[in-house]
């Protein structure tokens, strides 16, 4: 997936639509999510709606760690995905893959930490169809202590969502661009919010 570089953040949303779980989470306008909740607090509550408060995505309760299954539903309480997370000696590995499934035939992407210990909080996206994994196609970065998160396409500039300075501890606004799969975005913010809890995430500075 070929992304132009530049220099400077580059705010002009992709001219071809990005579907990963599906075409129909594809806005040609932003969207704005607000996410609420913590996917590994006591409660487990973690959910994601409209501004307008209408919900459009939740995680399934009763799941006790992201190194288990954690199972992201739709309004209507249909599974869009699951993310399975596996140790690794270096890097830690979270795979997405489509619907209640965890079959290497359904896998939707990976996400992958490029190393344990970092300054800045620094998340590697892997579609599926990218089995060398030389370059990833969607690079997470947070800032100081995880208050705001911006994701960009592959190792360039453009900016495809960004959660802005948290509400309160537990909520937080995101802006996702025209033309890119605000499920998908949700699903990535998911895992960095998991990453948090575990202290994967977020602790180091810019």
């Amino acid at each position: 997936m070929p992304y132009p570089t530049s220099s400077s953040t580059s705010n002009q949303p992709l001219a071809n639509p990005v579907s990963v779980i599906g075409p129909h989470f594809c806005a040609p306008y932003p969207v704005d999510l607000l996410i609420t909740g913590k996917v590994l607090s006591v409660t487990g509550k973690f959910f994601v709606t409209d501004i307008n408060g209408n919900i459009l995505f939740q995680v399934k309760e009763k799941s006790v760690s992201l190194r288990g299954r954690q199972v992201l539903l739709d309004r209507a309480g249909n599974p869009i995905v699951t993310l399975k997370q596996k140790a690794m000696s270096l890097h830690d590995r979270c795979q997405v893959f489509k619907g209640d499934s965890t079959d290497a035939s359904d896998l939707l992407f990976s996400v992958r930490r490029p190393a344990m210990f970092q300054l800045r909080s620094k998340l590697d996206v892997f579609l599926a169809n990218n089995t060398m994994e030389e370059v990833c196609d969607f690079t997470v970065k947070e800032s100081w202590l995880g208050r705001s998160c911006v994701i960009y396409a592959g190792e360039s500039s453009a900016i495809v969502a960004q959660k802005h300075e948290k509400q309160t501890v537990d909520k937080s606004m995101v802006t996702v661009y025209p033309n890119i799969d605000y499920a998908f975005i949700a699903a990535l913010f998911m895992i960095v919010d998991a990453l948090e809890y575990t202290g994967g995430g977020g602790g180091g500075g810019e």
